[in-house]
């Protein structure tokens, strides 16, 4: 077994130990997070708001403490940026972390303490190299650089009392001074905020360096290989990086980017490993290399309760803890966490397809979705039976949006796709119609809308122009770090704003 692997391995063996105790003991674990976290936020205004001194367990939280979303907690999250101290979380939050905005258009501020930073965020990074050295013994990623493609940061210009960034530029700014050593690009070159200088830095910098593994969102990944192979003039990533073995990957769904990844990466030598991370906290890792499915990581000081996700339009539905969930269930997730945030809703939605121990797969958002008709589709849904579409037709997907368009006096209802190819279908009927029968296939309200096209025709298909998405990223300053492409929406306000930088020009769907 190489050296360096067995050392890594010793010296988490204890660390080891404690992720197969949560995976046996998951309750227990849970509750201890949940009585550490209330314990230690006794002291803070929200501490005194709901008693916390007096809560010794998880029916009195819950019956207690209300659910939350960021709009209810932006007038405390206020008051921490100013400098305030013991709001929901002892003691002054410096830094915050800047939400893309995938769940509205306002931008959103996550408080970031010590405890999160320390015990989530910078634990999971420790755990991701753990586990893949655990599954990979004859690994040679730690005789490289790691290459991180992050985010810009700034000083908050209100009145200098906090400072943000996206979440990688939080990490990429606080992270121990020996990092430097192992990761790739130097801290100056990867918090600038320009992406495309920092694209062009980066790629000189880092060409010539013995790269073994890459860290961050897909999309933005590609363009970065993109730049590099043109800059290069090599035919594919290993050609480059010789010793390059491991992409571990987040933020988005990799199902729409997997055979670009394949043709850039040739070979068997390359892994991938799935991450689950928001600003909110790290959630979940790809610990079987086996299974397409992530550990839920419990004991990161985060406290987990869901709702089901059809549920949440009532208003009425109560989290359930770990225990009450079940395996097949779309679900919300609601966090307690070590950073200040109780019983919050982030927007995101899940599927155990474990329950001992608990495993995952993210399913979407809760607000990214289309129910026009009462369809329920879900990213989920979207990834699969495009994933489907392109395996019939050889076609390679770059990026997709999808909305729907509304039924008119004589028309009837659908659901367009503008989806940009880096490898255009063989035939985009056949794509359509296989689109179509696989979203059948997965979603039994699709289905039934779908049925001999009373309230659904067969779906629009409409490719955009290369660079469509990419130029609508730019123009609206979200080039690089965590921004995302909204997937599905349930109006077609994103679909229309496309559309112009698609050249379409007006909407060819009114």
């Amino acid at each position: 077994m190489p050296f360096l692997p067995s050392i890594v391995k010793l010296l988490n063996a204890n660390r080891i130990k404690q992720i197969e105790h949560f995976r046996k003991h998951p309750v227990d674990v849970q509750n201890q997070v949940l009585l550490r976290i209330i314990k230690t936020a006794i002291p803070t205004e929200w501490g005194r708001k709901y008693s916390f001194q007096s809560i010794r367990s998880y029916t009195d939280f819950q019956s207690r403490v209300p659910v939350t979303n960021y709009e209810e907690l932006l007038p405390y999250i206020e008051r921490m940026r100013r400098g305030e101290k013991n709001i929901a979380w002892p003691g002054e939050i410096k830094w915050f972390a800047k939400s893309s905005g995938t769940t509205s258009s306002k931008s959103k501020f996550i408080p970031i303490s010590k405890e999160s930073l320390w015990g989530c965020h910078y634990q999971a990074a420790k755990d991701i190299l753990t586990l893949y050295a655990v599954n990979n013994p004859e690994t040679k990623v730690f005789t490289g650089k790691a290459l991180t493609l992050g985010g810009s940061n700034r000083i908050n210009m209100s009145d200098n009392k906090s400072i943000y960034g996206d979440l990688s530029a939080v990490l990429i700014w606080n992270a121990p001074f020996y990092i430097e050593f192992v990761r790739t690009p130097r801290q100056e070159i990867a918090l600038i905020e320009d992406f495309e200088q920092k694209l062009e830095l980066i790629t000189k910098t880092t060409v010539s360096q013995n790269v073994t593994s890459l860290s961050g969102v897909p999309s933005w990944y590609l363009t970065l290989i993109r730049h590099v192979l043109a800059y290069t003039g090599k035919s594919n990533l290993l050609e480059v990086w010789p010793n390059l073995e491991v992409f571990f990957h987040g933020g988005i769904s990799f199902t729409p980017y997997r055979e670009i990844y394949r043709k850039l990466i040739p070979g068997g030598q390359m892994h991938y490993m799935e991450t689950y991370n928001a600003s909110e906290g790290f959630f979940g890792i790809q610990d079987d290399p086996g299974r397409s499915d992530m550990l839920l990581m419990l004991d990161y000081g985060i406290f987990y309760e869901f709702i089901p996700a059809d549920r949440l339009k009532s208003g009425e539905a109560q989290p359930c803890p770990l225990t009450e969930v079940k395996e097949g269930v779309n679900y919300a997730i609601v966090i307690s966490t070590n950073g200040g945030l109780w019983r919050y809703l982030i927007g995101d939605t899940i599927v155990f397809t474990s329950t001992d121990p608990y495993r995952f797969r993210i399913s979407g958002r809760t607000r990214h979705f289309i129910n026009a008709f009462g369809e329920e589709v879900i990213v989920e849904n979207a990834d699969k039976a495009l994933e489907a579409a392109c395996k019939g037709t050889g076609a390679i997907i770059t990026d997709y949006t999808a909305g729907p368009v509304y039924m008119g006096e004589t028309s009837r209802g659908t659901h367009e796709w503008l989806i940009e190819f880096e490898q255009p279908p063989c035939d985009t009927d056949k794509f359509t119609i296989l689109l179509d029968e696989e979203l059948k296939a997965l979603n039994s309200d699709y289905e039934a809308k779908r049925f001999k096209d009373i309230n659904l025709v067969r779906p629009i298909v409409r490719p955009v122009p290369v660079g469509t998405f990419k130029l609508w990223l730019k123009e609206n300053n979200k080039l690089g770090g965590q921004n995302k492409i909204p997937r599905l929406s349930n109006d077609r306000d994103f679909l229309e704003e496309i559309y112009k930088y698609a050249g379409f020009g007006k909407d060819p769907a009114r």
